[in-house]
């Protein structure tokens, strides 16, 4: 049978991009690929650039009063949202057009319209076109969902608060995960009067015990407003505001309410289940170790197989599959040891085991210390630094690393490539200092601070 192409890729964001890019100009394969929204995904419009570019405007509210402490004399009119959300939006305007042109230059042919499998290799593209292809890609992602709380129809989540129309005077964040934190951190940097609530006992659930400790005490130590074991029981649109009425007794009045309470694979209404693709139970693809679904000519990258949510993930997977199925090299994206930021206030970057979870397989040291940075210290902020290494007793190899500082995301990528490798403690004792900085404390922590 002859196919209108060798490969077709529903999603343009990072995974999906990638894939189609590599596959036209590096393996000579015809590739079409679909797209509903905006080229460039969650990451690159609506996640972690925006983000990130948030994050760096609310951290001047701290470096204005910071050079006032180092001597400078500084004069601040105070934020204006307006602007600076002109330039953010031309700049993912720049972003997407790279995209395009990327995808253009490697003579991928592209469609702006929503994609539906039809068979193992017919699409329906929202124009009523109809296309085949021998392999297809799914490269969908994922979208932010709500808690099912009465009244959720008056909250935002991450997608929409990226395009406010003003800055709120005050925020509800409801969740614990990292979006809710990080977004915690960049509306209180921004002057908004910001309230978190979170139904478990701590928030970023999953992460070592003691660094995330560190983060909240230091999120409401910066003016977060961070209530523990607390959930909104129902919310009501009124003329002032939208007003939450809390699992603690509370019944506050908020001018935005923002969940970020979770994620979902966008695969509903996709046809797949119809043609035999298995799902999992939170509607996500299941694939095998190559990315393959349970229809052989069907495949699967990024946030839509919900494995590992992260940006980089889905590009190696999308690499992967071209690798294994256009060059004939059969390769398995490696998931293990993916180092992690996350831009909280302050930056939590970590790799490999937290200190509970290596206690469970066996005898470990665990290497930490805990300090005020020189530069915020010298301002007179009573922000606190944690650097910390779990480290397996008998092979004396760091199991995880995890750093709660300034910077802690540049740190941890290089930090990473050392415990990727497998290096020992010894490794980072025999690693010369470099001082003064921050990062000198992983390779000066001479004694365990406990062991178990």
């Amino acid at each position: 049978m002859a196919f209108d192409y060798d490969l077709f890729v529903i999603g343009g964001g990072s995974g999906g991009v990638r894939a189609a890019r590599v596959a036209a100009s590096e393996a000579g394969a015809k590739v079409a690929l679909a797209e509903e929204d905006r080229y460039g995904g969650t990451c690159v419009i609506r996640g972690c650039v925006p983000k990130k570019l948030m994050v760096f405007a609310s951290g001047y509210s701290a470096a204005v009063e910071d050079a006032a402490a180092y001597g400078w004399t500084v004069h601040s009119d105070g934020f204006d949202w307006m602007k600076f959300h002109g330039k953010l939006e031309a700049e993912l305007d720049r972003l997407e057009g790279i995209y395009r042109k990327l995808l253009a230059g490697a003579g991928v042919e592209t469609f702006d319209a929503r994609a539906r499998l039809l068979d193992a290799h017919t699409v329906e593209l929202s124009t009523g076109e109809r296309k085949t292809a021998k392999h297809i890609l799914l490269a969908m992602g994922g979208h932010p969902v709500k808690a099912g709380i009465p009244g959720e129809e008056n909250a935002i989540t991450s997608n929409e608060i990226f395009h406010l129309p003003e800055l709120p005077k005050s925020l509800l964040i409801v969740g614990g995960g990292y979006i809710a934190c990080e977004f915690a951190g960049v509306m209180n940097g921004l002057g908004v009067k910001t309230t978190q609530y979170y139904r478990g006992a701590q928030i970023l659930r999953g992460f070592d015990e003691e660094a995330r400790g560190l983060v909240s005490e230091e999120m409401i130590q910066n003016g977060v407003e961070l209530h523990l074991g607390t959930n909104v029981i129902e919310m009501e649109k009124t003329e002032t505001g939208i007003h939450v009425k809390a699992t603690n007794g509370d019944k506050r009045e908020f001018d935005v309410v923002m969940f970020a309470t979770g994620r979902a694979p966008n695969t509903a209404d996709m046809g797949l289940e119809q043609i035999g693709v298995e799902l999992g139970r939170k509607g996500e693809v299941i694939v095998d170790d190559y990315g393959q679904t349970s229809v052989p000519s069907v495949y699967a990258v990024g946030d839509v197989t919900d494995r590992v949510n992260l940006t980089p993930v889905a590009i190696r997977e999308g690499m992967a599959f071209v690798e294994t199925v256009f060059k004939g090299n059969p390769t398995k994206p490696d998931h293990d040891l993916i180092p992690t930021a996350i831009f909280t206030q302050p930056e939590f970057g970590t790799i490999g085991m937290s200190e509970e979870e290596a206690r469970d397989q066996g005898p470990v040291e665990i290497y930490c210390t805990s300090f005020r940075p020189m530069q915020s210290l010298f301002a007179g902020r009573e922000a606190r630094g944690l650097m910390k290494l779990v480290v397996c007793a008998e092979t004396r190899r760091v199991l995880g690393c995890h750093i709660v500082a300034p910077g802690a995301g540049e740190m941890i990528q290089l930090a990473g490539i050392a415990v990727k490798m497998g290096a020992t403690k010894e490794d980072f004792d025999r690693t010369m200092a470099v001082h003064p900085t921050m990062s000198e404390e992983m390779v000066t922590m001479r004694s365990p601070v406990r062991a178990a």
